[in-house]
């Protein structure tokens, strides 16, 4: 029963918050980080991954299956393995996260506020369990609207904009999703005879390698527009900017990594042959998107529509090292899953503290701030040289095993994406140059990082350090789910 709470526990959570704030107007925020906590207590109880799951193999951590619509062979299955517990721990991390960036930030209908956040992780951690996949696809579009209304309401000035594009892209893209697993499952169905969405049964269907093709490519655009890669990444700079800290959070640390978990788990798993056939291309595009997104990035002068970018190329790592497909490459994409979720979450963190403090994301409104601000400056610097791979810290390892996966896979896409280990250096020294040194433009008084901030951001400080010197633990977690994901991708 452990599986199911993790999903229950967040969303009443998130509905103890939406009533809450009739009582104390600060409840909310509170009721969010004892919901958080709690979660936590379920991920880290000693006893709760020591058995396997039953009927499945080693690799699976837990497993719950529920009726839910028999008829048509739906049920409420989920399962854990170490892809999924690592990326629900950086979910309830950051989740904790983004109640800290929000604590004085948003001031009005906090419970409503809390109660989409809560509900947006929850839809997340489900997408991470769920192996039916009319139940995967449910809570796919449970993370959507939580996360429409929090950048439609509590965004900044182009807000509705911003959100308006963010859902249809993903509506449009989820639509793809769903046309891709009802046909899959039609396919089945004329095979056997009996209908099912359950992904262990899906695994050994056969099918015409034109259809394969075309049902891989719905998944593949669903996810990739939630990575985002180019040409589908242009919902997430306006959605970024836009978006409350907190909202920037959450989406950039957490949501974008179910469309690379996708990819892992449903799109060469189910349909091996159709996917390696279309490897060169998804590895061109991710290539083309850490290139062209690094390029676009020192383009910028809004300071969060740069860390935009910035993830954008990132994720064109993790496409192409998902598409090399050998241990190295997916080792790799976890590694700078993770490394990216907590480098990007504090770089929006430091944004919308500067903005709070400053009013103005624009950069050439900045300057001169080391000497007012070194705390704030010092952590900007720290996870600048965080995203940019520096040795000593998770992205380096991450992006380091992807290129080495894919070299042996393709040396020139490999070669043109590690190009832009001399672009992130440009780029981050714009922020740095821009923001921090120079004359001082500001002449009221600014406050430093308060308390609160400095413990949350010294938290992700320390994670980043750990990941980058001691990578093997996550590797060890990682590992039997890579290749039990290796093994199906080659049947």
């Amino acid at each position: 029963m452990i599986l199911p709470a993790l999903i229950c526990v967040l969303l009443l959570g998130g509905l103890v918050a939406l009533f809450s704030e009739r009582w104390r107007q600060s409840a909310p925020r509170w009721i969010a980080i004892a919901t958080l906590a709690v979660e936590a207590a379920l991920l880290i109880v000693p006893h709760s991954w020591a058995e396997y799951a039953a009927g499945l193999s080693p690799v699976w951590l837990a497993d719950f299956h529920g009726p839910w619509i028999p008829r048509f062979g739906i049920g409420f299955h989920l399962v854990m393995d170490g892809l999924s517990l690592l990326l629900i721990t950086l979910t309830v991390l950051l989740g904790f996260m983004a109640v800290s960036s929000s604590w004085t930030e948003i001031d009005r209908r906090q419970g409503f506020f809390f109660f989409n956040l809560l509900a947006c992780l929850a839809g997340t951690v489900g997408v991470f369990l769920a192996v039916d996949l009319f139940l995967f696809f449910f809570f796919w579009e449970l993370m959507i609207i939580p996360m429409y209304f929090l950048i439609s309401i509590w965004g900044h000035e182009n807000r509705t904009y911003a959100a308006v594009k963010f859902f249809i892209f993903t509506q449009v893209s989820s639509l793809l999703m769903l046309l891709a697993i009802i046909g899959l499952v039609l396919i089945r169905h004329n095979n056997v005879g009996s209908y099912s969405f359950d992904y262990f049964e899906l695994l050994d269907t056969a099918l015409e390698p034109d259809a394969a093709f075309w049902l891989m490519l719905g998944f593949f655009i669903a996810f990739t527009v939630k990575l985002p890669a180019v040409p589908f990444h242009t919902w997430l700079p306006d959605a970024h900017t836009q978006a409350p800290t907190g909202g920037s959070v959450i989406l950039a640390g957490v949501m974008l990594k179910t469309g690379a978990y996708g990819l892992l788990r449903f799109v060469i798993p189910l349909f091996p042959d159709a996917a390696h056939r279309f490897a060169p291309v998804a590895m061109t595009l991710g290539a083309v998107s850490v290139l062209y997104a690094a390029v676009m990035a020192f383009a910028q002068s809004d300071l969060k529509r740069l860390i935009a970018y910035t993830s954008i190329s990132h994720m064109g790592f993790i496409l192409l090292g998902v598409f090399s497909w050998n241990l190295f490459a997916l080792q790799g994409s976890v590694i700078t899953l993770l490394a990216h979720g907590i480098s990007a979450a504090a770089l929006f963190m430091i944004a919308g503290a500067l903005q709070e403090r400053l009013h103005t994301r624009e950069m050439g409104n900045m300057g001169g701030l080391w000497s007012v601000l070194p705390l704030l400056s010092v952590l900007t610097l720290f996870f600048s040289l965080a995203s940019l791979g520096l040795p000593g810290l998770g992205n380096f390892v991450g992006e380091f095993l992807v290129l080495q996966g894919a070299f042996g896979v393709n040396r020139i896409l490999t070669s043109v994406a590690a190009l832009v280990l001399i672009l992130a250096p440009v780029y981050a020294l714009i922020v740095m140059q821009k923001a921090f040194y120079g004359p001082l433009r500001q002449s009221y008084p600014l406050v430093d990082a308060s308390r609160r901030e400095w413990v949350s951001l010294g938290l992700l400080v320390l994670m980043a350090v750990w990941l980058g010197l001691s990578p093997q633990a996550v590797l060890n977690v990682s590992a039997p789910a890579m290749k039990n994901s290796i093994a199906m991708g080659r049947e």
